[in-house]
């Protein structure tokens, strides 16, 4: 059999999850390319903690050329184009053709979408502003905190929690807290609506009992980073002495001008396979769009995106060596919620149930923090252990999050 070419675009959770996977299940006689323009795998995750200067970037951090070493050809580059037609993907350094396509470029960041955004606050969502963010919050002696939402969707639902939270236990660690006012702005009626009322009344709880106020159903129209002033769609307007923004997103620029994306630059796929409307070609992660049950949308997660790798890498190789493919993802999920001083919540649940998805929200414990740290060690040692080892570690990071984690007393025998 002629060898085929699989090109995976990205190297976030999901494509490294999918290269793997792939160069499991397929001889060597086929192709498994990663293209990602930047050189190194950042695990996001751990952004907030980089944040509050628990991680340094080089901690949290793994070059992709370790990929080459494992039969996975990786290359550097930056995407120009997507033409499923003709089976190619035009890069800065040349074309790439395919027989196969997985889409695992995430979401694009659109500070320059709001006015003065950008100019007047700090973003945790990328490492070099969550750099900043700690300089700004460590100096930070007195005045207002103002975590935003600037609009839907966002990637990684609970983490402008978590920063919020872990905020208020850094300013209260300094001994400034009484001087310093916490005050969260989203568009949400309730934290994380699509996990449910239950779990947005939790989240909502837990902010409210450190003091932080929730706004909520505010959606942010313009800054002024001179006067330091919000501006909201209703008119509203608050001041603030230091501004925590999760910036807009959008579709990366290839997929919105490719004839893949649909009406929102979103990729709608199949919600069990992950299937685009075009042949051969996958959709995972942030850049896909999964309409649930109940009319809302599957969250941009990390979680989300492995669990979809796998089945797009399972269905793949069963095409191409005709033997089996009936896999396809349940929509299951999971996430630890940072709440501050060495504590973590813990959610998880089935997203595709109906009519709306089951979700539960086991609350802060340090034992729960501890699985937190445990899930990125066994993610970064997957990253870089040497091959032989490295996607047994990509299945020991799932049996973590949805079996052995999902058993906390297990932890709390820790």
């Amino acid at each position: 059999m002629a060898g085929k070419t699989v090109v995976i675009l990205g190297g976030g959770v999901g494509g490294l999850v999918a290269a793997h996977e792939l160069r499991r299940r397929l001889g060597p006689e086929h192709r498994i390319v990663v293209v990602e323009r930047e050189a190194d795998h950042r695990f996001q995750a751990s952004y907030p903690w980089v944040m509050m200067g628990w991680r340094e970037p080089a901690q949290i951090s793994r070059p992709l050329r370790s990929l080459n070493q494992r039969g996975i050809d990786s290359r550097r580059a930056t995407v120009l184009g997507i033409d499923p037609q003709t089976g190619t993907v035009d890069t800065d350094s040349g074309p790439i053709a395919f027989d196969y396509l997985v889409l695992a470029l995430g979401a694009e960041l659109a500070d320059d979408a709001i006015p003065g955004l950008a100019e007047a606050g700090y973003t945790p969502y990328t490492v070099d502003g969550a750099i900043k963010l700690r300089e700004a919050w460590q100096s930070l002696e007195r005045g207002s905190v103002a975590v935003v939402i600037s609009s839907l969707p966002f990637k990684c639902p609970a983490a402008p929690y978590e920063v919020a939270m872990l905020l208020e236990s850094g300013f209260r660690r300094r001994g400034v807290r009484d001087s310093v006012d916490v005050q969260f702005y989203t568009p949400e009626a309730l934290p994380m609506p699509v996990a449910g009322t239950a779990v947005g009344q939790a989240l909502k709880g837990m902010l409210e009992e450190k003091h932080i106020g929730f706004n909520p159903g505010r959606k942010l129209s313009s800054v002024d980073p001179g006067k330091r002033v919000l501006t909201f769609e209703d008119k509203t307007s608050v001041g603030f002495d230091l501004l925590v923004y999760i910036p807009p997103h959008r579709s990366p620029g290839p997929v919105r001008a490719s004839a893949i994306a649909g009406e929102t630059g979103w990729i709608p796929v199949d919600p069990r396979t992950l299937e685009t409307a075009h042949e051969r070609v996958y959709a995972i992660g942030d850049v896909a769009a999964v309409r649930l049950a109940n009319g809302m949308m599957l969250p941009k997660a990390g979680v989300f995106a492995h669990g979809e790798a796998e089945v797009v890498a399972h269905r793949i190789a069963a095409d191409i060596e005709g033997v089996g493919g009936g896999e396809t993802f349940d929509g299951w999920g999971s996430c630890f919620v940072e709440t501050g001083d060495r504590n973590a919540a813990y959610g998880s649940g089935s997203f595709y149930a109906e009519p709306n998805p089951a979700v539960r929200l086991y609350m802060p414990t340090k034992s729960r923090h501890v699985g937190r740290v445990a899930f990125e060690k066994t993610w970064l040692t997957a990253i870089s252990g040497p091959p032989l080892i490295s996607c047994s570690a990509f299945r020991a990071v799932g049996l973590l999050s949805r079996r052995l984690l999902e058993q906390h007393w297990l932890w709390s025998r820790l």
